[in-house]
């Protein structure tokens, strides 16, 4: 149904005109084409809601855990050494869930972030569990990795339910709208979901059309759902802009030499994150219930450390850093140098940790890592503040994700109108970023590099 391959015939003895290539948008035409729109239609509206209460469950406990509970204790505010139960009880929960549970806790995000394969309803529950208590409990991890694997899988399991006999095509083309509404309204917007799932997938041609088109539907019915349930429970639907941020001039040539640097060092930056992160991983995953917590008390210590040494908050060093975002933009200015180095060194290493073992997504970390890094450039001459911080989302995020039109897109349409002011830079910026981490990236061995083409084939 979604194959856009050309077919092909043998040619006969003594020479024959070549087969015609098939039509790859027959797919499109077909009866049953409409009848999957709907039900892309239909499963966008529901996991668009079911993403919106994950989101908003994972916002309200982590309010419940750092700022309810220890005032309902006793105490003014959380004590400094608050994150170390809570870490240690979310790696020991992570660790349980990846062991005992199917599924693995869901993919582990040191490898990149994965959109292949549709994880059966068996393992649905680990994922969940796992990624709530990274979530809730302070790890240095982003939601969009869990919403892809539930939005996905609870729509197979949906078609499945509804019609057992589905052929394996719908159910992977229903997945991806799946995937592609629960992370769009994470995103805020269906464009940058669409750009995600196309670039991490690796979709081209017709096939990208016939498979993007169900997702489409499903990502902007489900936007619409999901600003719907904002305005009505009262709670807001979240969004990705950042408001009232100053605005800057147009783009020099000194601003265009920073792009040159900031891509440069977000590699190295980027790169040392995941190499200590897949190095750390293999023994997580030989002793998990022990190591698991240990990394998360890891974690714990370096929050308390920059809380300590900069009199700053440590959520900003927990927790993915999407909500912790735009105060640092907004506020900047009372951040000394030594701050920002205290936070980008602390949150660079429990960042590494995370990624190695607990279970969620890598891009929210990245953008809060690359803008602390940009801001801290900017007390140097020529590199205004908030060109300085999309630079170093857009080259961070790169870095991580190896995904560079997502990468711009996540980092301009966070800055608003400032956003398209600076996206000549933050291009700039990413494709010498991503030029430079895949001269710093080992190249795959070969059986490594078979694996994704068995995939596709």
């Amino acid at each position: 149904m979604v194959s856009g391959d050309v077919v092909s015939s043998d040619v006969p003895p003594g020479g024959a005109s070549a087969a015609r290539p098939a039509d790859p948008f027959a797919p499109l035409r077909a009866k049953g084409y409409p009848v999957l729109l709907v039900l892309a239609g239909v499963l966008g509206v529901l996991l668009s809601a079911g993403a919106y209460g994950f989101l908003q469950a994972v916002d309200q406990l982590q309010k419940l855990l750092y700022t309810d509970l220890p005032r309902d204790l006793g105490f003014h505010g959380a004590p400094v050494w608050w994150p170390l139960p809570l870490l240690g009880a979310a790696g020991l929960l992570v660790g349980c869930s990846v062991q005992y549970l199917p599924g693995n806790g869901g993919h582990q995000p040191a490898e990149g972030l994965s959109t292949g394969g549709v994880a059966p309803a068996e393992e649905l529950p680990g994922i969940l569990l796992a990624a709530l208590a990274s979530l809730c409990l302070g790890a240095v991890i982003g939601p969009e990795a869990p919403l892809i694997a539930l939005g996905g899988g609870l729509a197979v399991y949906a078609v499945r339910l509804i019609r057992p006999g589905t052929d394996a095509k719908v159910q992977a083309v229903v997945g991806a709208a799946g995937s592609f509404a629960a992370v769009s309204a994470l995103l805020g917007s269906p464009l940058i979901g669409a750009f995600l799932l196309m670039e991490a997938s690796g979709l081209g041609g017709a096939t990208l059309g016939i498979v993007l088109l169900p997702g489409l539907l499903a990502a902007g019915l489900g936007d619409l759902v999901f600003i719907g349930l904002g305005s009505w429970t009262g709670l807001g639907a979240g969004t990705l802009s950042i408001p009232k941020l100053p605005e800057i001039g147009h783009p020099n040539v000194a601003q265009f030499g920073w792009a040159l640097v900031i891509g440069v060092a977000a590699a190295f930056v980027g790169t040392g994150v995941r190499r200590l992160a897949l190095l750390v991983q293999p023994r997580v995953n030989r002793r998990r219930l022990l190591l698991t917590p240990l990394a998360g008390l890891a974690v714990a210590g370096l929050a308390i450390a920059y809380a300590e040494g900069s009199g700053m908050s440590s959520s900003e060093v927990l927790f993915s850093g999407q909500s912790a975002l735009p105060h640092l933009l907004l506020h900047q200015a009372d951040y000394t140098v030594g701050a920002l180095a205290l936070l980008l060194a602390c949150k660079w290493l429990g960042y590494a940790a995370s990624l190695a073992a607990f279970r969620g997504g890598p891009i929210f970390p990245a953008l809060f890592l690359g803008a602390t890094g940009g801001i801290l450039l900017a007390h140097l001459p020529g590199l205004p503040v908030i060109a300085g911080a999309a630079m170093g989302m857009g080259a961070l995020s790169v870095a991580l994700l190896r995904l560079p039109m997502t990468a711009v897109l996540l980092a301009t349409l966070l800055l608003g109108s400032d956003g398209v002011t600076v996206m000549p830079l933050v291009i700039v910026a990413v494709v010498v970023c991503q030029v430079t981490a895949s001269r710093l990236t080992p190249p795959p061995t070969r059986a490594a590099s078979a694996a994704p083409a068995a995939a596709a084939a």
